[in-house]
């Protein structure tokens, strides 16, 4: 049963001819009638379905904008690094002990960055870590031997872009409190991303099927496809 909040939002909207997503923004935010400041959410569709391969995004996009998020991270290091980690901001940090913590399932962090060389023994526990998609990943920039701007990026703003089987992406690109510049910058910043992973991948036709937008209780718009101004 929908809300009678929910029933003064707008209707159909999704069959509305697509817009650029910067004339959309008033409409997202005007769309955010809750008492908490809601995220503005991308849903994406690729096209990863392809004759001789499938085409499988994950990566990571530093939001200059910033994610409106307080992450909470932790690293795996040798003793020596232990200090560096600590001193760059990382919330937990430890070694042998740390693992054997995140073994028993003590995992309370949202990130967590690795050096290669304690990667080897943290790499035994993907069936603790994998199904949260908390394992580092030296392709996402968290096994890494500088924890000082692994670290840094983390805690500025970073959001994941993943697709599932069926070539959809989620993805968060700020709160409704951002300023218009920032929720546009980090717009682009996803774009850009997906430009960079077709040109790395042998891809007929275009990339992105399509896109929409939302606010976390608002309603869908479908975006034209172009870069914000």
């Amino acid at each position: 049963m929908k809300s009678k909040r929910f029933k003064k939002l707008p209707e159909k909207t999704k069959d509305q001819n697509p817009e650029p997503f910067e004339k959309l923004l008033h409409e997202l935010k005007k769309n955010c009638t809750t008492k908490f400041d809601e995220s503005i959410d991308l849903s994406l569709r690729i096209n990863n379905k392809q004759k001789k391969n499938e085409i499988n995004i994950r990566t990571v996009v530093n939001l200059p904008g910033g994610t409106g998020k307080t992450v909470k991270v932790a690293v795996v290091c040798e003793d020596p690094k232990a200090s560096e980690a600590k001193t760059a901001g990382a919330d937990l940090v430890g070694g042998d002990e740390f693992i054997e913590k995140i073994k028993s399932g003590e995992m309370n962090f949202e990130k967590l960055i690795c050096t290669p060389a304690m990667m080897i023994k943290l790499s035994k526990l993907g069936k603790v870590l994998g199904p949260k998609g908390l394992m580092p990943n030296p392709k996402l920039g968290s096994v890494t031997e500088d924890l000082k701007t692994a670290i840094k990026n983390a805690k500025s703003g970073q959001a994941e872009i993943r697709n599932d089987k069926d070539g959809n992406i989620g993805v968060s690109i700020g709160k409704k409190s951002f300023q218009d510049d920032q929720l546009l910058k980090n717009y682009n910043a996803i774009l850009d991303a997906l430009e960079k992973e077709k040109s790395n991948n042998t891809l007929k036709g275009d990339l992105i099927k399509n896109i929409f937008a939302t606010s976390t209780m608002g309603v869908s718009y479908k975006v034209k496809l172009s870069k914000a101004i």
